[in-house]
C-alpha cells in the first residue's frame, strides 16, 4: 500500500523532502564550519602574531650582529629566532652589569649627559618614567581594574587603576583622595582617556588586567569567566546541534523506514 495522501497535490511530497534535505545539508555545513573556525582561528592568530614578533626582533637585531656569529653565514637558509635569543641575552647581561657598583656609576654618568642635552632631556625623562612604571616589580600601574560612571549617569566603563596623583596635583584637586585611571577605547586599547577620579567613585573589580583587556578588545563578546570550560561547552553545543540536525532531518529516512516504538 502507498503511504501517499490521496488529497495532497501531486508532487508536493517530493518538493517537501527536497527542501528538508537542502536545509539539513546547509545546517550541517554551517555548524561544521563554525566548529572548525573556533578551533583553528585562535591558534592561527596566535602563531601569526608570534611569528611576526620573532621576525621583527630578528630584523632589528641582525644589523648589529657580526657576520661571524650569524647562523645564516654558515647555513644556506635563515633560522628565525636567533635575533630574539641574542636580544634576550644582551638585555639580561646589561641588567646584570648594571646591578653592580661600576655599572650604576656608568648608567648615572650616561644619564647626566642626557639630562644636559636640551632636546633629548624631556624625551628621555618621560620614556624612562613610563618604562620604570610599566616594568618595575614594585610599580602599581595597571594592576587593578575598576568601573567608572562614564560617559553619562547610569553608563559604566572599564578603567585601569594606576597610582595616586603626585602631591603637586593632589593639593589642587577639590577632594582629598583621588586616583589615576586610564579608560581604554574599543577595540584599540592603546588609545583612550586619562583622568583623575575620586577614589570613592571607582568600583574595583576582582578580575585581572588581562581579562579586562580581552573584554575591552572584544567589545563585550568575551565576558569574564569564559575560559576553557566554556570554550569546550561551546564546541560540544555545536557538535550536538550538527548531530541533531543530521538525525532529525535526514532525507534518507522515510516515515515507513523509521523504527516503531514498542507499545506499552
Amino acid at each position: 500500500m502507498s503511504n501517499t495522501d490521496p488529497h495532497a497535490p501531486a508532487g508536493t511530497g517530493g518538493q517537501t523532502d527536497h527542501a528538508e534535505a537542502h536545509t539539513s545539508v546547509v545546517s550541517r555545513i554551517r555548524t561544521y564550519f563554525l566548529t572548525g573556525l573556533i578551533l583553528v582561528g585562535p591558534v592561527y592568530i596566535t602563531l601569526s602574531l608570534t611569528w611576526w614578533f620573532i621576525n621583527w626582533v630578528d630584523d632589528v637585531v641582525r644589523p648589529f650582529m657580526p657576520a661571524a656569529i650569524r647562523l645564516d653565514t654558515y647555513l644556506p637558509f635563515n633560522i628565525p629566532g636567533s635575533g630574539l635569543i641574542i636580544a634576550f641575552s644582551t638585555l639580561t647581561l646589561l641588567g646584570f652589569l648594571t646591578a653592580n657598583f661600576v655599572g650604576r656609576k656608568l648608567v648615572a654618568f650616561g644619564e647626566q649627559i642626557l639630562n644636559f642635552t636640551p632636546i633629548v632631556r624631556p624625551i628621555y625623562r618621560s620614556l624612562k618614567q613610563v618604562f620604570e612604571t610599566l616594568f618595575s616589580k614594585s610599580g602599581s600601574s595597571f594592576r587593578r581594574v575598576g568601573l567608572v560612571e562614564f560617559p553619562a549617569p547610569g553608563m559604566w566603563s572599564i578603567v585601569f587603576m594606576s597610582q595616586p596623583p603626585s602631591p603637586d596635583v593632589a593639593d589642587r584637586l577639590p577632594e582629598a583622595e583621588h586616583i589615576s585611571v586610564f579608560l581604554p577605547c574599543t577595540p584599540n586599547p592603546t588609545t583612550g582617556f586619562f583622568f583623575y577620579v575620586p577614589r570613592r567613585d571607582v568600583i574595583e573589580l576582582d578580575i585581572t588586567v588581562e581579562t579586562a583587556m580581552t573584554l575591552v578588545i572584544s567589545a563585550g563578546v568575551a565576558q569574564p569567566g569564559a575560559g576553557a570550560a566554556d570554550h569546550q561547552r561551546s564546541l560540544a553545543t555545536l557538535a550536538n546541534a550538527a548531530r541533531g540536525v543530521r538525525e532529525t532531518k535526514s532525507p534518507s529516512t522515510s516515515p515507513s523506514e523509521r523504527p516503531i516504538a514498542p507499545a506499552k
